[in-house]
């Protein structure tokens, strides 16, 4: 029986001010073929999944908090309780717009590398606007690009 427990995976911390866990897939001990799955911190006050796109299928679950979500040409403030689909493609962005930590659990798949994170480690996400789509009207945090 393979077993993680979540007090025990440690994470990683990225540049938008947010820290990973990854509970399924990843550096996580439990692994799956069909999907990936894990536990996101995001810090008060903008703590970001910058602006991104990737191949999978993939679902945010908003734990606790209260977020910003940018989806394609969409933006809705998203709170504990509430889960979005994100096609595969489909750029998106979620800012915490709290005074406290947001939690989300994200789910994707088919399981594989996100490509966002290194580029988001080195520097290098694409800019909205500029080598990706911009942020839809009324967005009010601007994707966090520096690594």
């Amino acid at each position: 029986m393979n077993v993680a427990d979540l007090k025990n995976i440690t994470g990683r911390a990225y540049p938008a001010r947010r820290r990973t866990q990854n509970l399924v897939g990843g550096a996580s001990p439990v692994q799956a073929e069909h999907f990936a799955m894990g536990l996101v911190t995001l810090e008060p006050r903008g703590g970001q999944v910058p602006w991104h796109s990737q191949e999978q299928e993939e679902v945010y679950f908003i734990l606790e908090g209260v977020g910003e979500m940018c989806l394609g040409d969409e933006v809705r403030e998203l709170c504990a309780g509430q889960i979005v689909k994100i096609p595969p493609g489909v750029y998106h962005q979620l800012s915490n717009k709290g005074g406290a930590p947001l939690r989300m659990i994200y789910c994707y798949g088919p399981a594989g590398d996100a490509a966002h994170w290194r580029q988001e480690l080195a520097g290098t996400l694409p800019r909205a606007g500029v080598e990706a789509p911009p942020l839809p009207a009324g967005a009010q945090y601007p994707q966090r690009t520096e690594a």
